[in-house]
């Protein structure tokens, strides 16, 4: 396990946007979380956040690559992400391709990184020895 926290889009919007629930606890764990090792973000996380913005240099001025390490998707992680799916569907959900939460939980769990995220259910359901920071 390495001290590293891949974090969760929800975490970096809740910062962004100042949002009046979550920006509090959202600011406090990413700061701690970059405190213990890198902070990191994979094309996903990326994507997810980049609806927030109509310019990438207002994306990129949030997440400066001195601060968020960018990381590409292991081959591992795809393949957990399949099966993570396929037990997805197998307990009736209705989706037909993976969620990114699938890509996501799986970066983190074969890289032995921490998981920072406001939303624990999916990733404790289909990843349940992820080590996660949640509120």
């Amino acid at each position: 396990m390495t001290g590293d926290t891949l974090v969760d889009a929800n975490v970096l919007i809740d910062v962004a946007t100042d949002d009046p629930h979550w920006s509090d606890w959202s600011s406090a764990a990413l700061a701690q979380a970059g405190q213990g090792g890198r902070l990191v973000l994979n094309s996903i996380i990326y994507a997810e956040i980049s609806i927030a913005f109509d310019q990438i240099e207002d994306l990129d001025a949030l997440l400066p690559e001195a601060i968020f390490h960018r990381e590409d998707l292991p081959w591992e992680a795809a393949f957990l992400a399949g099966k993570a799916f396929r037990n997805y569907r197998r307990r009736g959900g209705a989706r037909s391709l993976p969620l990114p939460d699938f890509y996501i939980g799986a970066h983190a769990a074969v890289r032995g990184y921490r998981l920072l995220t406001r939303d624990a259910a999916r990733f404790r359901t289909y990843f349940p020895t992820l080590d996660l920071t949640t509120p």
